[in-house]
């Protein structure tokens, strides 16, 4: 037999019935003498919004062009085989994997060595952590609730233990037996890593080709500049609306340097809407250039305006959803949104919602789903804090 196969997963929650979703796994191989032979970490597309992002830190823009569970339910069945299977806290990791596979049409039985419990026959730990159970060990940890860390942290942990327990280990019938998992797909060979959507990374104007061959009919300038207004009503530019302005241009037949005009027209047109030209006036507008890809200096920028593009605003009674675990506490927000006159429909996203308030901009939420699909901005909270009046709404 190969050895063990050392697991952890971060999940969007912590209850799978719940809907919970794995959003990242890692595998770490380690041989029977307790040596790290292999390794491999993914981020898994859980479908769903991400939780408690301020715990894993996983962004919505790496996860959603991740591959799906379903995607690696191969790869990662032959990463098990033959293996024991390794966690902490194993209960945690097995659940999970057992509800993935049983979503993906595969039923499984999993069991194996959870080192959380090893813990207390091999180590003099006051807590039963993983951070305070390496502290113990001597083990380095780098990025705790990263899957990959965590499974080398616990693999560390194994080395110590098989060690410890001598030849054979009070777990040999394991090491005979090995996880047993059918074959529920080939394997994809896909990954994806941890801050793969890169701030720094060339603007998506980058992405337009300068000319666009073919291409019927006049440019579809007034649906682009409408998208572009709906994007940027938080004053952000996430990864999903940046596709979405790419996607548009293209099927409106705008080149680049066609959106680069927009673009310049629309600054221009926010310039010539502003009614005085305040600090934060002057702050938005250079924001809002950035965003574009231009230099608020540059003349042509506050050229004359082809169409209205005024600040979004709301309004006595609009109402607003929102959507993933916040950094502040829901019920605050939505005080806050009662209290200036707005209604809170947290249920659902209708045609009638105005705004989307999300954790994540790029959230792969069913109600981000749907306020994509009606033209709704979706916006951070801290942008709906800003949107909120100073005085209630009369």
């Amino acid at each position: 037999m190969a050895g063990y196969a050392v697991v952890d997963v971060e999940t969007t929650g912590l209850l799978p019935e719940w809907h919970h979703r794995i959003a990242e796994i890692a595998v770490v191989h380690v041989d029977r003498g307790g040596a790290v032979t292999d390794e491999w970490a993914t981020l898994v597309n859980p479908g769903r919004d991400l939780g408690p992002q301020y715990v894993h830190r996983i962004r919505a823009a790496d996860v959603r062009t991740a591959p799906t569970f379903a995607d690696l339910a191969g790869d990662i069945a032959a990463r098990l085989r033959g293996r024991v299977l390794v966690a902490h806290n194993l209960a945690f990791d097995a659940l999970f994997l057992t509800a993935e596979y049983q979503r993906a049409g595969t039923s499984v039985a999993l069991h194996g060595l959870c080192t959380m419990l090893l813990a207390q026959r091999y180590l003099d730990s006051p807590s039963r952590s993983l951070a305070a159970c390496c502290r113990v060990a001597g083990i380095a940890q780098h990025a705790a609730h990263s899957a990959l860390d965590d499974a080398r942290a616990a693999a560390g942990l194994l080395g110590r233990f098989v060690a410890a327990a001598g030849t054979p280990p009070p777990w040999a019938g394991l090491l005979a037996d090995g996880v047993t998992l059918p074959t529920p797909a080939p394997p994809c060979g896909r990954t994806a890593e941890r801050g793969t959507v890169d701030t720094t990374e060339p603007h998506f104007l980058a992405r337009l080709v300068d000319r666009l061959p073919g291409g019927s009919g006049p440019p579809a300038a007034d649906e682009y500049l409408a998208l572009l207004d709906r994007a940027l009503v938080g004053r952000y530019l996430s990864a999903t609306d940046q596709d979405a302005l790419v996607s548009a241009a293209t099927t409106f037949a705008l080149g680049r340097d066609e959106v680069v005009r927009l673009h310049r027209e629309y600054l221009g047109a926010l310039t010539a809407a502003a009614a005085h030209t305040t600090e934060a006036e002057r702050a938005d507008l250079a924001g809002v250039a950035g965003l574009l890809g231009l230099d608020p200096a540059d003349p042509g920028a506050t050229g004359a305006p082809a169409a209205r593009h005024g600040p979004f605003r709301l309004a006595a009674g609009d109402i607003v959803c929102f959507t993933g675990d916040m950094q502040d506490r829901r019920e605050s927000l939505h005080a806050m949104a009662v209290a200036a006159g707005l209604a809170v429909d947290d249920r659902f996203v209708t045609r009638r919602t105005r705004l989307l308030v999300a954790a994540d901009p790029d959230t792969l939420s069913g109600k981000a789903a749907t306020a994509r699909r009606y033209g709704i901005p979706v916006v951070t909270e801290d942008a709906f804090r800003a949107m909120l009046p100073a005085h209630p709404f009369r």
